[in-house]
């Protein structure tokens, strides 16, 4: 089981390198959409290549951030049932979903996906408005985020085997403060010594 551990960890690190960077591409289609917006009312200037490439952001962001959003157990989840479950129970419930759910939309919205990516790039297909993108790129983002949240249905489902069968931690648990808790209680803590140092 420490082999595959060390798999279901490796997964973990590539979807978390690839959730931060959808972080930033959040960040960078804003600043092009302000950009646009702004030259098009100050300058009377627009660009079809602007506004395509901020729904191609848009559109990277969701799909590369599945595998994130399942490893930061951040997904929907029907609380009201699962709050009722004993921690096994609701690990169980998990490896069902990821096997008889997960995989096969995954295998196969991917599957469905690579044919249309494929066309694209061997046709070099443009977008119809003057001056837009080519289309591969935001095609390839359809087999590519269903691939990564296969992946991390793959780790997934080996640490909640761990914890069923050998021991291991629950993934499920929530025993520290999440992420974003951590980041107010910094920003407050920052924002006290700021105003103890202004009093200074």
């Amino acid at each position: 089981m420490n082999f595959l551990m060390r798999i279901a960890r490796g997964i973990d690190w590539i979807n978390g390198l690839v959730g931060k960077l959808a972080m930033w591409l959040v960040l960078a289609a804003t600043l092009i959409s302000a950009g646009n917006a702004i030259s098009r009312k100050a300058f009377n200037l627009s660009s079809n290549a602007f506004l395509e490439i901020q729904w191609y952001l848009f559109a990277a962001v969701f799909m590369l951030g599945g595998g994130y959003a399942f490893l930061r157990n951040a997904h929907v989840r029907i609380d009201v049932v699962s709050s009722r479950l004993s921690d096994r129970a609701r690990n169980w419930v998990d490896v069902v979903g990821i096997l008889v759910f997960l995989f096969p939309l995954c295998y196969m919205l991917a599957s469905m996906g690579w044919p249309v990516f494929e066309r694209a790039w061997v046709s070099g297909e443009m977008s119809s408005s003057a001056g837009g993108l080519i289309r591969w790129p935001v095609f390839a983002l359809i087999p590519a985020g269903f691939a990564l949240l296969a992946l991390q249905g793959v780790s997934e489902l080996i640490k909640r085997l761990d914890f069923l069968f050998c021991g291991g931690p629950d993934p499920l648990s929530h025993t520290g403060p999440s992420e974003t808790e951590q980041l107010a209680k910094e920003i407050a803590a920052a924002e006290q010594a700021a105003a103890a140092g202004a009093q200074k």
